[in-house]
């Protein structure tokens, strides 16, 4: 009996034991996950400590105007500032792979700020280099980060000036390069949401260099000017003199992202002809001036563009230079609705100034000349020409409503195409002539559509809760470009934020199209709208396509 009790107390104390250890063992992980913990702290405390003397230092040796230094990004070399108080100059050097992609790497030399900001310098690069695309920029950016959002004039090594930005942390760096190659005297500008890069021309004046873009950061933010070598290698330098930093408080604004303050102040609109690379979204400057111009058109020959100003469509070169303006007879008030025929012998126009100045649309050769008309009744607005040469489409208002017709260029009777409620615009043929793609508000709002060239089997294209505009297909079939308006936009207006965004067509099933998954993605964030791309403006390789942006600028900016 004595050994059975035995027994039995062992088996009873074996769990209690086991059940003790086991709290031994989870009170020693608590006192070691405490330890760490501890010593993390302690760590932590010690790398703030760290931080703080380091900000000091910068601030200590704070660089003329500027509050701080240093390398953003990974470098091979540190990089360096020297200022000299005496001649108010400060001499970069930095390294670094590049500023492009989705990080960068480089000096720079900042202050923090916030508001609408003006920065300006002079800039000349020191000794020569056998890399062309070092860098010297004048730079406002959201943080320290390597990939950061940012947007900056830069210079490089063989003169291209542009306006660099990444609008969004993690992005991919776009830019808008400018016409004019080697400034002496930079200029970068934020106005709200709104950058712009002004270069000085030989009499010392700042011209408005870029097309705009727009980039939403969170104040306060970094200004300031920096350094890349291009190569991972090798140290550069460069001299900024005349440096100024003019921050200021935002102007009210008709909205937080408006390119123009909502002020009496008077201001100057400026129009920018821009190309943009499908494949990059890089853009590049080729026409400036400061009054408004609309809607370009690429000539079949691949080298020059059309637009019109001031009722007249002038031609340039796609590289710039100096537009020409084209004869068109007694039609002297063109609008914006004009395009140019499938064999590039002819442009049709649209133009007010005969009978009460409704439009009419007209055919006239390509060289200039007397124009032909072809509609009879107005208001008739061309968009589209059939690949055949033998048929435009075009706007017309008839009895109040706004609906597509189609007519034989060689003129004659017009014929109706669409029916539906509501606003129907902007139609153009497919280079296989099998569609009409156009944009319809028949749904509640602007939104793309196509059709058969008859009028039949109309199709939604997009199902976006903005609007959409102005849709135009890529010479061989494989994109869509179109406007995109805020949904709180009625109407196609000048002056407002809109995207140009592209469609893929490639993918869309022919046979049983689904463009619900079509892939859209965002081209281009701009000021503009009505004259941005009314009308065809691809080019003859659907490489690219031509646009026009709009800036509004008042007097202190200029």
């Amino acid at each position: 009996m004595k050994q059975e009790r035995f027994v039995q107390s062992l088996h009873w104390k074996e769990p209690r034991w086991k059940k003790l250890a086991q709290w031994a063992a989870a009170l020693a992980e608590i006192l070691a996950v405490a330890g760490i913990l501890a010593m993390a702290f302690t760590a932590g405390n010690y790398i703030a400590a760290q931080r703080a003397a380091l900000q000091a230092a910068n601030f200590a040796n704070a660089p003329g105007i500027f509050e701080g230094h240093g390398d953003v990004g990974t470098v091979l070399h540190a990089g360096a500032v020297d200022y000299d108080a005496a001649k108010q100059t400060y001499t970069i050097a930095g390294s670094g792979e590049n500023m492009w992609s989705t990080k960068d790497a480089f000096q720079f030399t900042w202050k923090k700020v916030s508001g609408d900001i003006t920065l300006t310098a002079d800039i000349s690069f020191l000794g020569k280099s056998a890399q062309e695309h070092r860098k010297a920029v004048l730079m406002v950016r959201q943080s320290l980060d390597a990939d950061s959002a940012y947007a900056d004039a830069a210079l490089h090594g063989n003169g291209l000036t542009s306006l660099q930005y990444r609008d969004e942390k993690g992005a991919a760096t776009h830019e808008i390069q400018a016409n004019v190659s080697a400034p002496k005297r930079l200029r970068l500008v934020k106005r709200g949401a709104y950058f712009s890069m002004w270069l000085s021309d030989e009499n010392g004046k700042f011209q408005l260099s870029s097309g705009s873009t727009r980039i939403t950061l969170q104040e306060p933010f970094y200004v300031g000017i920096g350094v890349c070598s291009h190569d991972t290698n090798v140290v550069e330098k460069a001299v900024f003199s005349n440096v100024s930093v003019d921050a200021r408080p935002e102007a009210p604004r008709a909205s937080s992202d408006s390119a123009a303050a909502n002020t009496s102040a008077p201001t100057t609109l400026y129009s920018t002809l821009e190309v943009i690379s499908v494949d990059s979204t890089d853009r590049r400057v080729v026409y400036i001036a400061p009054e408004r111009f609309e809607a370009p058109n690429w000539m079949p020959d691949g080298k020059h563009l059309l637009f019109n100003r001031n009722g007249r469509i002038e031609k340039i070169p796609v590289t710039g230079g100096t537009p020409q303006v084209l004869d068109t007879g007694f039609a002297t008030r063109c609008n914006n609705d004009h395009l140019i025929s499938p064999d590039g012998t002819q442009f049709g126009i649209s133009d007010n100034s005969q009978e009460d100045h409704k439009s009419f649309v007209y055919i006239v050769p390509i060289a200039g000349g007397a124009p032909r008309r072809i509609t009879q009744k107005s208001p008739s607005y061309l968009h589209g020409w059939s690949p055949d040469g033998k048929t435009l489409a075009f706007v017309g208002e008839r009895n109040g409503d706004f609906d597509i017709y189609a007519i034989p260029a060689a003129g004659g009777e017009e014929t109706r195409l669409t029916t539906a409620k509501g606003l129907d615009d902007g139609p153009e043929y497919t280079r296989d002539g099998q569609y009409i793609y156009f944009n319809s508000e028949r749904t509640g709002h602007m939104q793309i559509w196509r059709m058969k060239p008859d009028g039949n089997e109309q199709e939604q294209v997009t199902f976006g809760e903005d609007n959409d505009w102005f849709p135009h297909i890529s010479s061989d079939g494989q994109w869509m470009v179109f406007l995109t308006y805020d949904k709180s936009v009625t109407g196609h207006p000048e002056n407002k934020n809109v995207s140009l965004r592209l469609m893929s067509l490639k993918d869309v099933n022919s046979t049983a199209p689904n463009f619900k998954n079509a892939k859209i993605t965002v081209l281009a964030k701009l000021f503009g709208g009505q004259g941005t791309i009314n009308v065809p403006s691809w080019s003859p390789d659907s490489k690219q396509l031509a646009f026009v942006s709009y800036h509004l600028v008042t007097k202190e900016s200029m």
